[in-house]
């Protein structure tokens, strides 16, 4: 062996030595109560930038160290994930960190894959228009050969999507033909309600009452339907059950319409864009045989539209500069019981507000019906996303 290698080989059995000797000696600091442990105060969330495929989640988690040096011994590892309804939405890590004596904030950057919101949006709709939004951080220390857990944060999320079109106002439909008088029917009653959910589609169940105020039977052949969301189409399509409205009667017609899943990524980017706020909108048209005439009416009076907010993270009201006192503070923000070192976590509840917009509608008075005396007004209802 040569005398260089002996030398050099030397000094680096002494600092490996050292090393270990220095982590033996931390960790045994640590044990006797010496060093004091590093935590997790706090966990900030807000949404990125957003594309067709991707969406950046920045956060921003704030380690606490109790002691008077660096704590960046051996650096410290963060692992961090978010959930939604027990589905991992995005997934991050960050090695080598390091944090002075007090708080640090600690930035990570994590990534939403579009592609899992469909998976989401039928979970949300299968828990009753529910999602609960969990948070977790660990922060681990190789040098004290200890995890971290930060604070787990919880959210609701909840939002009312149909309840608005339930509704006993009546409306005329009008065919707007020469062959037959205005009105042609009168819908004297809608109801809503989700059906079946399944990975590629989400049905809706829709419920119509409908009164033929004619002397002669009126056929509906045709129910056709196109939803959309924020202008991206979601859904289109047709029934084809036929229902006969015998003269001066009334008939109950349901409806089965659907939202097509994998269409719901591209709805998601413009929710982000607009600052988390959709519109929901639902046309429908009928194909009636009236008097020996086919006619195509488009159902305007039913049209159904909805505006609804979600505010994920909470901190919309700070982002957007609002100083209204309704909307959840700007952080979410767990406390540790120092007597236990046991992570509390903070249930925060998020507000979205969702208004829903009549479209024009008119009140009729026949022999056979009561018309509702709705006047058809925007009203908004609290709720969450």
């Amino acid at each position: 062996m040569g005398l260089t290698s002996a030398l050099f080989g030397g000094k680096l059995r002494i600092a490996l030595v050292a090393l270990v000797l220095v982590a033996a000696v931390v960790g045994a600091a640590f044990a006797a109560g010496i060093i004091g442990a590093p935590s997790v105060d706090r966990v900030d969330n807000r949404f990125g930038g957003v594309n067709e495929t991707a969406t950046v989640i920045e956060t921003d988690l704030y380690v606490s160290n109790p002691n008077p040096l660096s704590a960046n011994l051996s650096g410290l590892a963060v692992d961090y994930g978010v959930e939604m309804n027990g589905i991992r939405m995005a997934t991050g890590e960050k090695e080598g960190v390091s944090v002075g004596q007090g708080t640090t904030a600690v930035p990570l950057r994590t990534t939403l894959e579009n592609e899992r919101i469909p998976e989401w949006w039928v979970s949300h709709v299968q828990n009753g228009e529910h999602t609960d939004l969990a948070v977790n951080a660990t922060v681990s220390s190789e040098t004290l050969g200890r995890t971290f857990e930060a604070p787990e944060i919880t959210r609701s999320i909840d939002t009312d999507l149909l309840s608005a079109f339930n509704s006993t106002e009546t409306r005329e439909i009008n065919a707007e033909s020469p062959v037959v008088s205005d009105p042609v029917l009168y819908v004297n009653e809608t109801r809503a309600e989700w059906g079946e959910s399944t990975d590629e589609r989400t049905a809706l169940e829709l419920t119509f009452v409908v009164h033929n105020p004619k002397p002669y039977p009126i056929a509906v052949s045709e129910l056709g339907y196109d939803i959309s969301m924020n202008d991206v189409a979601v859904g289109e399509g047709t029934t084809n059950s036929e229902y006969v409205i015998s003269p001066r009667s009334t008939e109950t017609i349901e409806a089965t319409t659907h939202i097509q899943n994998d269409r719901l990524d591209e709805w998601w980017v413009t929710h982000l864009e607009r600052d988390q706020t959709t519109d929901l909108r639902i046309d429908f048209y009928a194909n009636l045989d009236a008097g020996g005439t086919t006619l195509r009416v488009p159902l305007d009076p039913l049209t159904y539209e909805k505006t609804f907010e979600t505010d994920i993270f909470g901190n919309k009201a700070a982002s957007d500069g609002s100083e209204t006192t309704a909307e959840p503070t700007a952080t979410e923000t767990a406390e540790t019981t120092e007597a236990t070192e046991t992570a509390e976590s903070e249930t925060a509840t998020s507000t979205a507000t969702t208004t829903s917009t009549a479209t024009t509608t008119s009140t009729a008075t026949t022999t056979a019906t009561t018309p509702s005396s709705d006047d058809g007004t925007t009203t908004t209802d609290d709720g969450l996303l």
